[in-house]
């Protein structure tokens, strides 16, 4: 059982969390996967309009996640959001090291439909996604690195650390795309957002360190 998201920041207009790892983000399919982030969240925020979460988290990944309050809000933090005014940045820890100190990561890829829901590279008929990269050093487990990501494409990073094209780097603990090696648990945390009030448009910056 995940531990309880935690209330980093909260107002009339939004709320934002921390989001453990093995706790989903959104509700899925059917009655065993209803229990998430949001549901959580609302039993303390009963106030939460239907589809409060401006993005999303993968389950194995734990950090800052943005909530909305209103409809009104979500509507301008996912404007930022698709407007690329919001700037993230997540920790990662990597199985081997990068083939240099930092870069830029640009790679188109797609959902396999035979294989959900490992995304491919797919040149042709893949989304581009572009990441930002930079290692911070190395420890037992592997290369800890900082990702900014420039897109929100699903699993992007995960994606990105992994495969040839990218870093060829699985993040530690990741069975879908990495090794069947596993750890305690995905080496991945949301740990930086950057964003701007819905209703006074000052910019709010928000930083919580990674629990590895």
């Amino acid at each position: 059982m995940a531990v309880e998201p935690d209330i980093v920041f909260c107002d009339d207009q939004l709320v934002l969390i921390d989001k453990p790892a093995g706790l989903l983000a959104v509700p899925g399919r059917g009655p065993a996967r209803q229990d998430c982030a949001v549901v959580r969240v609302r039993r303390r925020v009963p106030d939460l309009p239907k589809q409060p979460a401006v993005h999303r988290l993968d389950m194995a990944t734990s950090g800052l996640m943005l909530l909305a309050r209103t409809t009104a809000a979500h509507r301008e933090l996912a404007r930022q959001f698709e407007h690329r005014l919001v700037i993230k940045r997540y920790i990662a820890v990597l199985c081997n090291a990068p083939p240099a100190p930092s870069g830029i990561i640009e790679m188109a890829f797609r959902l396999d439909p035979e294989d959900r829901p490992r995304q491919i590279f797919d040149p042709v008929n893949g989304r581009v996604g572009v990441t930002l990269w930079q290692t911070l050093g190395e420890e037992p487990l592997g290369t800890r690195v900082e990702f900014t990501p420039l897109t929100g494409r699903t699993h992007q990073l995960r994606v990105h650390a992994a495969h040839p094209r990218g870093l060829n780097a699985p993040i530690v603990g990741d069975s879908l795309y990495g090794s069947s090696r596993m750890e305690q648990r995905l080496l991945l945390h949301a740990s930086y957002l950057l964003f701007y009030h819905p209703a006074s448009s000052r910019p709010l910056e928000f930083h919580r360190p990674p629990p590895f």
